[in-house]
């Protein structure tokens, strides 16, 4: 890590997870099998147990309404042109509100925060509930209330994250963000595959309610969290442009800060296929049925996830939190770049679960860095600009593979796409000695 970041870095830490909540002592090394297995030991702290436990129900509970959304608006107008701009009319408001969201989350009461944002989530289903019942058919209604609903969205994520840094100890961030984001892959998987089966069983008004029936259980969690005030001078301060732009300056003062985005950014720009599952689907793995091909194919990289975050044991306690970042982006470069060269249906996913595997590891040490390297009066913003990213990312990536693919062919374009990763990050990595500095 820079000399230049150490001071407010290491002060920083010295305040992090010694709450009432907090383990008194280190935990003795675990032994055997037990390495290997996921690190629970965030989940002994109750303030981050309950924010934990609320994300297993809201995970799956999300992805029912992510599912019916484009339905609806399919039903209603048979075009998937609609679906497309659909999407972009929720990701525009998700963008500006997650930049403002991480600069009020920065200037006020994290909890305070959260109770106001997940019930803003929670009634704003209840809306989607309402419209499907009546039989508005609406499309105008429907992007208006995704447009609200990502809103929302914005503004939680980055309070949400930063608080975790509040609750457990630094030495256990990797674990807590391991904990919290096989929850949220795991919902990636289970969510669709049970709005599928639920759709044509109780419809989709249903899906709506279940969802917001789920949310409110994130906001009891919210509710029984301790106070999360803003420390020192972020009491007087205000969220404004102003703010949103010192948190962009301060990413370019810390360089670690700087090319962990980076780091995202190369792998999901140029590494993230799935805009091209369809066409090789139908025409590369074909024989397999269509269908069948393309539903494995998405959920190859949800799968590695998961797995990655059930056996987070092996990883999560390493203490070179950079060379951990660098190491598994080149491993999803070198797995994507594997997938675009496999003509056989199962060589091709196993290919893809490692990939997952690769972006567990990567996102459970990015999100580590940004807690830590970050002095807490700027974890909001952080984590404002992470969600752009991470939202941003895959859409910029369907537009470049969508090109590519149809100019180099589509197997062509994924292998290029996962050299590119391979490539940039190590001239990243080689040309910047911050992030392969940086440990804990």
């Amino acid at each position: 890590m820079d000399t230049s970041e150490s001071s407010s870095t290491e002060t920083e830490r010295s305040g992090t997870g010694t709450g009432p909540d907090a383990p008194a002592a280190e935990d003795p090394p675990r032994r055997g099998w037990r390495r290997w297995a996921m690190d629970t030991r965030p989940l002994r702290i109750p303030a981050y147990r309950r924010l934990w436990s609320s994300t297993i129900v809201t995970a799956v509970g999300s992805q029912l309404t992510a599912v019916a959304v484009p339905k609806q608006i399919y039903d209603i107008t048979h075009s998937s042109a609609w679906v497309g701009y659909a999407s972009l009319a929720g990701l525009l408001p998700m963008v500006a509100f997650a930049l403002w969201g991480g600069a009020v989350a920065d200037t006020v009461d994290r909890r305070k925060l959260l109770l106001v944002t997940n019930t803003g989530i929670a009634a704003t289903s209840l809306l989607f509930w309402a419209q499907a019942v009546s039989g508005l058919d609406s499309v105008v209604v429907l992007m208006i209330l995704l447009a609200l609903q990502q809103a929302f969205f914005g503004l939680n994520a980055p309070a949400r994250t930063a608080s975790i840094a509040r609750l457990v100890p630094a030495e256990q961030l990797p674990a807590a963000n391991a904990l919290g984001s096989t929850v949220m892959q795991t919902g990636l998987v289970a969510g669709p595959l049970l709005a599928g089966v639920l759709i044509p069983v109780i419809g989709l008004p249903e899906l709506y309610l279940i969802d917001a029936l789920a949310l409110c259980v994130t906001v009891w969690a919210v509710v029984r969290l301790p106070a999360l005030p803003p420390l020192g001078e972020a009491v007087a301060r205000r969220a404004g442009v102003r703010e949103i732009a010192a948190g962009f300056r301060y990413i370019s003062r810390h360089k670690v800060l700087l090319l962990s985005f980076l780091a995202d950014i190369v792998a999901m720009v140029f590494g993230m296929p799935r805009a091209l599952f369809p066409e090789l689907a139908a025409h590369t793995y074909g024989s397999y049925g269509e269908g069948f091909a393309l539903g494995v194919l998405f959920a190859g990289i949800p799968v590695g996830a998961v797995l990655g975050g059930l056996f987070s044991g092996v990883f999560s306690r390493a203490r070179r939190h950079g060379w951990m970042v660098i190491g598994a982006v080149v491993g999803w470069g070198v797995a994507v770049a594997g997938f675009g060269l496999s003509g056989n249906l199962w060589l091709a996913v196993a290919c893809l679960v490692v990939a997952g595997v690769a972006d567990m590891v990567s996102m459970v040490f990015r999100g580590a860095i940004l807690l830590s390297a970050a002095t807490d009066e700027m974890r909001g913003r952080m984590q404002g600009v992470f969600t752009v990213v991470v939202a941003g990312g895959p859409r910029l990536a369907d537009v470049l593979h969508g090109t590519a693919g149809s100019v180099f062919g589509p197997r062509a374009a994924v292998a290029g796409g996962g050299a590119l990763v391979v490539v940039a990050m190590l001239a990243l990595a080689g040309a910047v000695p911050a992030l392969r500095r940086y440990r804990i």
